[in-house]
């Protein structure tokens, strides 16, 4: 068997990965199919967790979740120049999660709605509770 012999090579941690039978439980299935979205939704999803990747567009994003700043404000703060800053700023908003106004001949930019703000929430406060379980005794 295939998977018997992966899990041989793998050794006694993948084990777990692995199902010891054969059964489907069809309802289960059933239920989770008719909550699937659309290619298209996904494609989007994983597009959207590729650009927060990045370390310095997570850094813009939390700095912009605290104030809404300028291209200079964050490229000061991130030590970035501003031609680096515009240019991860434009991919955020490319992808609608952060939005800019103009007042003046200033450009202000924020996270787009409060979506982005509890995602970013909810994976930053996911991080640190790894950090915390994970740090010596």
């Amino acid at each position: 068997m295939k998977l018997a012999a992966e899990e041989e090579q793998l050794g006694p941690k993948a084990s777990a990965e692995f199902c010891d039978c054969k059964f489907v439980d069809e309802a289960k299935v059933s239920a989770v199919q008719e909550t699937m979205k659309s290619e298209k939704i996904f494609f989007a999803l994983a597009e959207t967790f590729k650009v927060l990747g990045d370390p310095t567009r997570t850094k813009i994003l939390f700095a912009l979740a605290q104030e809404e700043l300028c291209v200079c404000d964050l490229s000061n703060l991130l030590g970035l120049s501003q031609s680096a800053a515009s240019h991860q700023l434009r991919v955020l908003r490319n992808m609608h999660l952060v939005k800019y106004r103009k007042e003046g001949r200033m450009v202000y930019y924020s996270l787009d709605d409060h979506h982005i703000e509890m995602l970013f929430a909810e994976a930053l406060n996911h991080v640190q509770e790894l950090e915390i379980h994970t740090e010596p005794a």
